[in-house]
């Protein structure tokens, strides 16, 4: 299987947004770069809303009620069950 490089992972890509976004509200960029950077930054954040939406699907797929259905009621507080 292979490697997915840092970018197409949901936390490189978000890394590389907040990167962008960052050097873009700075203001010191050409316009042809602050283009590319603008477009690069549009991708990235289309990968992590697809990256998201695939993570929703799953643990809907994962989590289902009595009659398969995916179940959206909240998450159970973790801290509830604590022994202590």
């Amino acid at each position: 299987m292979a490697k997915k490089t840092d970018e197409t992972k949901f936390e490189g890509a978000l890394a590389r947004l907040e990167e962008i976004v960052s050097r873009l509200e700075k203001g010191d960029v050409e316009l042809d770069e602050a283009l590319t950077l603008f477009t690069e930054g549009t991708q990235m954040a289309q990968l992590c809303q697809k990256k998201l939406a695939e993570a929703q699907t799953r643990i809907e797929t994962l989590v289902k009620d009595r009659d398969g259905e995916p179940a959206t009621g909240p998450m159970a507080d973790p801290t509830e069950d604590a022994p202590f």
